[in-house]
């Protein structure tokens, strides 16, 4: 079952058109990746999924519902975390989830053991200080345990890395990765190796349309071929290699990269023939920061 779909959505901001026939789906329990570059639209689409702001044309299903603009029903499906949380500085963050608790409704022993179950999966059960000492990781972390708290079927993350260290971005994904048991993760990002580190399905917004989508594994198959990377022991054998062929291409150092498999062997054949000593040989699977470039032109 599909947890959110979005069909043939479009949304303008005067004559400036953001989102052009977005169609996608994102499949139950899994974490989402929704790549663009900053400012392709992806904010936009999320407050559109949230009933936030009005579509121009299309449809939007949370868990088969759809989406109203204002007041939408479908948000009791959703939790959600901004790029920039917002709290109240003077409570702790037992105090926190319970406020939250209380003002949607869920009985206090619930409010009490879900708290408690959360600040566990973030990592803040034994936090006692008050949220305004917290730094922008902890903040991170409290914000999706809030998101979770009332057992939400789909769990939307606007850029929740993005101004995070690398040990704080680890913390986070660790988190949103174990919070596939429990949810749908819609998880976007404009950084890539975090969508390799834990999403199983993604799509590229390029120019406010769906350029790629599909699995991890399909995507890298469906585009550039992997590439061959030639390490040699002497920088000064580099230029007799591209003088003669002139489809390798320098990769810093000694080293040279190879497009295409297909030529390995008679780039070998030379080497051994001049007998060229070779430090490393090396096939490189395509990254997806490759074919994002290639997507976008760059």
């Amino acid at each position: 079952m599909n947890m959110l779909n979005f069909f043939h959505v479009q949304k303008s901001f005067g004559a400036k058109q953001v989102l052009r026939d977005v169609t996608f789906c994102v499949p139950e329990h899994t974490v989402f990746g929704f790549v663009g570059q900053n400012g392709a639209g992806k904010t936009t689409a999320m407050k559109l999924a949230l009933g936030l702001l009005p579509m121009d044309k299309g449809e939007i299903l949370v868990n088969g519902e759809a989406v109203r603009y204002g007041n939408t029903v479908t948000n009791r499906f959703v939790g959600y975390l901004p790029d920039v949380p917002e709290f109240y500085s003077f409570l702790t963050p037992a105090e926190y989830l319970r406020f939250c608790g209380e003002i949607t409704g869920m009985p206090d022993r619930e409010i009490m053991l879900r708290s408690e179950e959360m600040l566990q999966l973030v990592g803040l059960d034994k936090e006692k200080r008050r949220i305004k000492g917290f730094s922008r990781g902890m903040k991170q972390r409290l914000g999706i345990a809030q998101a979770l708290l009332n057992r939400p079927r789909l769990l939307i993350c606007d850029e929740p890395t993005s101004a995070l260290d690398p040990a704080g971005r680890k913390e986070l994904l660790d988190i949103l990765a174990a919070a596939k048991e429990q949810t749908t993760v819609l998880f976007s990002t404009h950084i890539l190796s975090d969508v390799e580190h834990i999403c199983s399905e993604l799509a590229f917004l390029h120019k406010g349309k769906i350029a790629l989508k599909g699995s991890l594994t399909e995507i890298k198959s469906m585009h550039r071929a992997a590439a061959t990377e030639l390490e040699l022991e002497r920088r000064e054998d580099i230029k007799a290699l591209m003088h003669v062929f002139s489809y390798l291409e320098p990769a810093g150092g000694s080293c040279l990269r190879l497009g295409n498999p297909e030529r390995l062997p008679e780039v070998l054949h030379f080497l051994a023939d001049g007998r060229i000593p070779i430090q490393r040989i090396e096939r490189l699977e395509p990254t997806l920061e490759d074919l994002f470039m290639e997507v976008i032109g760059k």
